[in-house]
């Protein structure tokens, strides 16, 4: 009797079916997400992780609320404080950029006017692009910006994708995604 010829059809099954369930499960799930309750929605590549802390801004301690998740080798985040006043919008502003660029060190830093629909002129978007000197680093864009509100307080975010994301349209999607009210 001769001996069985082997199949492969059972391990061809195998790997579609694995391939079809890698497809079902994309490194980008983008989805829009409410930050805060000042109105901003921002889509991110994951469901966030939300937390609370407080920041040295200047000479004071802001109380900023965290959305953010990891996706395709990159770290997405929004952060957000209410400022009492449009002044106090301002030195924050400063003070968080201030901040941002001191834990950059050496890094190439590029920062210019940026724009979004139903941001504040005063303070106005800023965009800060940085690649660090050493090979391997992770670069990192910003993005603040503010909005006044209806009770003359002025919310302040910071979008930020910290690290080279595997999609190359990824970090535009995000940028481009949020919406203020």
């Amino acid at each position: 009797m001769p001996s069985p010829v082997p199949r492969p059809w059972p391990a061809l099954l195998a790997a579609t079916a694995a391939a079809a369930l890698a497809a079902c499960s994309p490194t980008f799930n983008w989805r829009e997400t409410p930050i805060a309750d000042a109105g901003l929605i921002a889509m991110l590549p994951c469901k966030p992780d939300r937390a609370h802390r407080a920041l040295p801004l200047g000479a004071e301690s802001v109380q900023v609320d965290m959305a953010g998740c990891e996706a395709g080798g990159a770290t997405f985040a929004i952060a957000h404080a209410s400022a009492g006043s449009p002044d106090q919008a301002e030195a924050w502003l400063t003070a968080w950029r201030a901040a941002t660029r001191s834990q950059l060190g050496n890094a190439q830093v590029r920062e210019a006017p940026a724009t979004l629909k139903r941001a504040t002129a005063s303070p106005a978007p800023v965009r800060l692009d940085a690649q660090p000197p050493q090979q391997g680093a992770a670069p990192v864009q910003v993005l603040w910006f503010a909005q006044s509100q209806k009770d003359g307080r002025v919310s302040l975010y910071q979008a930020t994708v910290l690290g080279r994301p595997t999609a190359p349209d990824a970090a535009a999607t995000f940028f481009d995604g949020l919406r203020l009210p």
